[in-house]
């Protein structure tokens, strides 16, 4: 009987499939955020591997190889697979399609296990037919190329990352923390994912609708952006925010503002705002006892009712519902222990959801 390459099978299993021409920083990226994530008992939640189609040495961009240990055995057990680029020119970035050992490696994950990609990972996605009929993105530079070797895909250029049911994309390098962060937010809530992101030092949720930062002219000196807003606006979730109050922040006109907006974030001041408050809600919903009433009023939606009425849209699940998933005490800044203990996955019925 073969050995499992996953030693602790209460807790989610993600394997990371590498590739020659692999970017170190995006293999760092999953075993950072997936490795440093525990519960409120200080108990690992991820064990994450890596593996190649062969194991051995993997080549790099840089000056150095790494070493893999795992074979494609580790892709039959993950609960999550992810697929980082590769920066050497290989058949699912030049011809869309696999080679037949990439082939043969991809066909061993089960039915049902989530599978991600980081920047141009998402050509073996496509390849794969993983992608067909889904949204997606990749790395701005090269979403032209995706769409026109894979014309089934709705690629959109102008996220961070997509999360289509289990299959999820993300765009150049950073977002692949984004992607991450998003996943685990998912899987345990956000107060497991905001203790992360806090210990990565990065932001702990950058929506996946917000735009990649493509190459546009650099604003001249002296002109103003709405970040002062949108700070005000966190401050002061809780209240009435209009456009014109919000506009009057940076003492501009409410259609320069709006515009401005749009440019610098990606979603419109409205979009923005209700996403901040389901933040704010999904916040106090895990960390406190406070009636759904009193937790509609704190993050700005006024009643329970409307509340429901954005939660149930942005997530699939109400917010009675969502507590009962991820209510936690507190998570701690240091781990207390590293046993096998936890869930492979949040469970009830908001586990597993993708909201972006």
């Amino acid at each position: 009987m073969t050995a499992s390459v996953f030693r602790h099978h209460r807790r989610h299993r993600v394997a990371v499939l590498v590739r020659h021409g692999l970017l170190p920083m995006e293999l760092g990226i999953p075993h950072r955020i997936f490795g440093r994530s525990w519960d409120e008992s200080g108990t690992l939640l991820y064990e994450v591997v890596t593996c190649a189609v062969t194991p051995g040495p993997v080549r790099t961009d840089a000056d150095f190889t790494i070493a893999v240990g795992h074979g494609p055995e580790a892709l039959a057990e993950a609960d999550t697979v992810i697929v980082p680029a590769s920066h050497e020119l290989d058949p699912p970035y030049t011809d869309g399609r696999l080679g037949r050992p990439l082939a043969g490696a991809l066909a061993l994950i089960r039915p049902g296990t989530r599978v991600a990609s980081i920047c141009t990972g998402a050509f073996v996605l496509a390849a794969a037919g993983w992608l067909d009929g889904r949204r997606a993105t990749t790395h701005w530079s090269s979403c032209e190329r995706l769409q026109r070797l894979h014309p089934s895909v709705r690629v959109d250029p102008d996220v961070l990352y997509v999360a289509d049911g289990d299959v999820l994309t993300s765009a150049g390098v950073a977002s692949g923390i984004d992607l991450c962060l998003h996943m685990v937010r998912e899987d345990f809530g956000a107060a497991v994912a905001n203790s992360v992101a806090r210990r990565t030092v990065v932001p702990p949720h950058r929506d996946g609708g917000q735009a990649q930062f493509i190459e546009r002219p650099v604003p001249q000196s002296g002109v103003h952006t709405t970040g002062t807003a949108r700070a005000w606006a966190l401050r002061h979730l809780e209240r009435p925010i209009g456009l014109r109050e919000l506009a009057g922040q940076e003492s501009m006109s409410v259609r320069t503002f709006t515009r401005r907006f749009r440019e610098e974030v990606g979603l419109s001041p409205q979009v923005w705002l209700t996403r901040q408050r389901i933040e704010r809600a999904r916040h106090l919903l895990e960390s406190s006892g406070m009636p759904v009433e009193q937790v509609a009023r704190d993050a700005g939606f006024g009643s329970a009712s409307t509340l429901r009425l954005h939660f149930q849209a942005a997530l699939g699940v109400s917010p009675s519902a969502y507590r009962r998933t991820f209510r936690v005490r507190t998570v701690p800044a240091v781990p207390t222990g590293g046993g096998s203990g936890g869930t492979t996955r949040g469970t009830g019925d908001a586990a597993g959801h993708s909201a972006a």
